[in-house]
Formats: structure tokens, C-alpha cells, sequence
């Protein structure tokens, strides 16, 4: 089996599938990060081409700079985003850690209860969201978009975390606390460092929702202030004119981040995602 598995053959064949995954993933994010920096002319009329010197142009980038605060859009999504997943890895992680720790009556309800959320959009209780906003006078501000991320990353959240805390060694647990750990050090130092990779999942699949969602910004924080990036982009969108540059250009803006943030967890990720599919 290992040495199947180690034929030069057979690990030829796997990068060649890894990189063609790669090149078919990142191919929409090639044609919108290229054709950002073309005239609209060339946009349309060439739209696979690399820019030359007589399509090539920073018009987009320019108009996204001048109309609209860009830098604060940016700054409003990356504050929401961050401190959304952060509330949502940590409490995610003790009521996961909770379940599969402590055995109680009703643990099995309310795990199921937590997953609920998962089957059940949160985009149902719209209505009922905004009107629980309104009266505790939270409209326009970025408290109410990262409470309602929390709330929708939490389920799936404690239902991924949930299953690899069952894997944690309880030998390792229960050797912390004979040397006189309390269950905070032990969830803190020995448990979480234990599942990283399912850690750095649930954050990469919370994170893409939350930077791109544009229903509960337009809903919850419209105005100027609190826009976060993908509801800013929405003014170069017309019901008649769209400035294709500027789209362009803002969306290339915007893919940084997730860019970057799956280059950091990407490891991670894929430990996260093939774990227990291989023994």
C-alpha cells in the first residue's frame, strides 16, 4: 500500500489533478483581476486577453477611489469579519468541547438543537431580526451584522467541532487534570492546539459568507458609515448604466483578503477537511 502510494507515477498523476483543480479555481478570479485593468472597450471585446499598451487602464481603480469611501467599506467589512469569526471559533469551540466533554440529559437535544441552524436559513427570519434591531437600537451599526453572523456561524460551527473533540485523547485530559488543571487551561492549552485544522475549516467557511454577503448589510447597516465592501460596490451598479471598470476593479479589491486568509489556513484546511478520511 505504501509503496503504491509512493510511485513516482502515481504522485505525478496527483499534482498534475492539483494543479489543474487550481488552474480551473483560480481562472475567475484571472479574468476579473485582468480585465480590472482594461478599458471597457477592451472588456468586452476581448475579455480572455491580458491588457497591452492600448487596452490597459486604471480607470476602475480611480473611479472606485473617488466615489464612495473605499477604505472605510474595507475597514467595516474586515472588523465585522474578524471579530464574527472570532466569537464564533470561540464559542463554537466551548459548546462543542461542552458536548463532547460532559455527559448530561439532554446532550444528544441539544446537539441537535445547536445543528438546527444549519438546516434552517437565517435569511427566514429576516423580518423578525430587523424588528429586534430596531427596538434595541442597533440598525446602522456594525454590532448588529457581527451579532447575526455569529449567530449563523454557530451551528455549523459546533456541529464540525463537536466531532473532533470526541478524537481528543481523554487520557491527555485527564492527566491535566491530575496535575491540577482547571477545565479552562485544559480546554484552552490542551484541547483547542488538538484541532486546529477543524479550527481553521469552520473559519474559512464562515469567513466567505460573511465577507460576501450583501442581504443583511443592506438590511441591517445601509447607511454610509457602516457600509460594509460588497454593499459600497453596489453603487457602480445601475438599474440602466453599470461602470463594468469600477465592478471589476472593487471585486479584485475584494478577493485580497480571502486570497490571502485560505494561503495562511490552507494547511490547516485540507487536514481539516480529509481528516478521518484515510486511516
Amino acid at each position: 500500500m505504501n509503496k503504491a502510494r509512493r510511485n513516482p507515477a502515481n504522485v505525478f498523476a496527483a499534482h498534475g489533478i492539483l494543479i489543474l483543480y487550481t488552474i480551473i479555481a483560480l481562472f475567475p478570479v484571472f479574468v476579473i483581476l485582468i480585465n480590472s485593468f482594461k478599458t471597457r472597450k477592451a472588456i468586452f471585446r476581448e475579455p480572455l486577453s491580458l491588457p497591452d499598451a492600448d487596452s490597459f487602464s486604471l480607470i476602475g481603480y480611480q473611479t472606485v477611489f473617488k466615489q464612495g469611501d473605499f477604505f472605510l467599506y474595507f475597514q467595516n467589512s474586515m472588523i465585522v469579519t474578524v471579530v464574527s469569526l472570532f466569537l464564533v471559533l470561540l464559542f463554537g469551540a466551548m459548546a462543542a468541547f461542552a458536548l463532547a466533554e460532559y455527559r448530561f440529559k439532554g446532550n444528544t437535544l441539544m446537539g441537535l438543537y445547536l445543528a438546527l441552524g444549519i438546516m434552517i436559513p437565517i435569511r427566514i427570519g429576516t423580518v423578525a431580526i430587523l424588528e429586534l434591531m430596531v427596538s434595541t437600537g442597533l440598525v446602522n451599526t456594525l454590532m448588529a451584522l457581527i451579532l447575526v453572523y455569529t449567530a449563523q456561524g454557530l451551528p455549523l460551527a459546533v456541529f464540525i467541532l463537536s466531532e473532533f473533540m470526541k478524537q481528543v485523547s481523554d487520557d491527555l485530559k485527564n492527566a491535566g487534570r491530575i496535575d491540577g488543571l482547571n477545565e479552562y487551561t485544559i480546554f484552552f492549552r490542551l484541547v483547542l492546539p488538538l484541532v486546529r485544522p477543524a479550527m481553521a475549516t469552520v473559519a474559512v467557511f464562515n469567513m466567505i459568507p460573511i465577507w460576501n454577503d450583501l442581504w443583511f448589510p443592506l438590511i441591517l447597516a445601509p447607511a454610509e458609515g457602516t457600509k460594509t465592501l460588497t454593499l459600497g460596490s453596489q453603487v457602480f451598479i445601475g438599474q440602466f448604466v453599470t461602470d463594468w471598470n469600477a465592478v471589476l476593479s472593487a471585486l479584485s479589491m475584494a478577493i485580497l483578503p480571502v486570497m490571502i486568509l485560505y494561503i495562511i489556513f490552507s494547511r490547516q484546511l485540507i487536514r481539516g477537511i480529509t481528516s478521518g478520511a484515510v486511516k
